[in-house]
């Protein structure tokens, strides 16, 4: 059976969350207080409910412990998202994932339980700023607190060589997970496989050797 998902709070990011998952055919349900923001996104969700997350009742009632994944997408009210991550953790949700403002948010977050907290605004700065340090940089996503993953397009000096002559584990230390042509997307490519011009290497690594590829690539 596949996993099921709540959302609680349905403004940018909570919504672009529910939705995504929506489309990647899990069922999910989005949940506000706000009764508008419920019917902008009630055909992006399999279920669409209006309460107050700050209230037990009514989580009671929608049943959320039956969810695998809650995620607190709460926006500007800090209190809410805090006491509402705690109700959760006291009722006994398998798995909390909660967005913070910022980093002492983040902390207190943690210590009421969330499982996994998410920073939208710094690490969406830490995308842009990826890309704006390199032309060559699309996407930028970090996986641990060193480890990251980067999609960089080739340069003209890589475009015909196999990934055996390009050598960049070797060379960098990151390793190539995918080769995105246009629309063909190839994971784990083969050692043989020829770079064609406008191809896009996604690639893992530690921070530190990832930034000295994406200035040399």
């Amino acid at each position: 059976m596949s996993k099921q998902f709540a959302v609680i709070g349905m403004g940018r990011f909570g919504s672009s969350v529910a939705r995504t998952l929506y489309e990647m055919d899990y069922e999910v349900m989005g949940i506000d207080e706000d009764e508008e923001k419920i019917n902008e996104n009630i055909q992006y969700v399999t279920h669409a409910v209006a309460a107050d997350s700050t209230d037990e009742m009514a989580l009671k009632e929608i049943g959320i412990r039956n969810f695998d994944v809650v995620v607190v997408a709460i926006g500007a009210d800090i209190q809410a998202s805090i006491l509402t991550t705690l109700i959760l953790k006291e009722m006994g949700v398998k798995k909390i994932v909660a967005k913070a403002q910022n980093e002492r948010h983040g902390q207190v977050l943690y210590k009421v339980g969330a499982d996994r907290v998410v920073f939208p605004e710094r690490d969406m700065g830490i995308r842009v700023a990826h890309n704006l340090i390199s032309a060559n940089v699309l996407d930028f996503i970090e996986l641990a607190e060193d480890y990251s993953v980067a999609e960089v397009v080739v340069s003209p000096g890589m475009v015909g060589k196999t990934l055996r002559q390009l050598d960049v584990r070797a060379r960098y230390g990151v390793n190539v997970i995918a080769i995105k042509s246009g629309e063909q997307f190839n994971i784990s490519p083969r050692p043989d496989e020829v770079i064609q011009q406008h191809d896009v290497l996604v690639v893992i690594g530690h921070n530190r050797d990832l930034k000295q590829f994406e200035e040399h690539a």
